[in-house]
């Protein structure tokens, strides 16, 4: 009986061991792509959130992670990797002058912005996790539109 413990006490141990050894188990690669921007100036942020009311995010304070892509022939793409699965949302910026923050007119915004799942965006249909996110159990490879207002 003692034996029988012992040897499943390192068995778990192993296996926990192994988890610390190996920190890519359950984790995917997201690729996210953006095409159509309007213009090569400036970069594109992808801001990733995995909780619910992280977005609508103004002042990119929520996220989860956060990358800086360049812009080739009127698209962008960035790959963020050893993301753990779970419910995933992206928001896009198209950062014209490089400042890290949704640049607005007098309501609207004058750069290029986007979010998972979205095609357009209008009072009725304004952004917010649970519309936005998508299950990650897999590596997995989205598009998403830019908007310009």
């Amino acid at each position: 009986m003692k034996i029988a413990i012992i040897t499943l006490i390192s068995f778990a141990l192993s296996l926990k061991l192994y988890s610390f050894a190996n920190p890519n188990a359950d984790t995917y690669s997201l690729t996210i792509e953006v095409k159509n921007l309007r213009n090569a100036k400036g970069v594109v942020q992808f801001a990733l959130y995995n909780k619910d009311g992280s977005i609508p995010d103004e002042y990119y304070e929520n996220y989860y992670k956060i990358a800086i892509g360049e812009i080739l022939n009127g698209s962008s793409t960035i790959i963020f990797n050893n993301i753990p699965s779970g419910k995933y949302a992206v928001n896009i910026l198209h950062d014209e002058n490089k400042n890290g923050k949704i640049d607005k007119g007098f309501i609207l915004p004058i750069e290029g912005i986007g979010f998972s799942n979205f095609q357009s965006i209008r009072l009725t249909n304004r952004p917010n996790f649970s519309k936005a996110s998508f299950e990650l159990k897999e590596n997995k490879s989205i598009r998403v539109k830019v908007i310009y207002m």
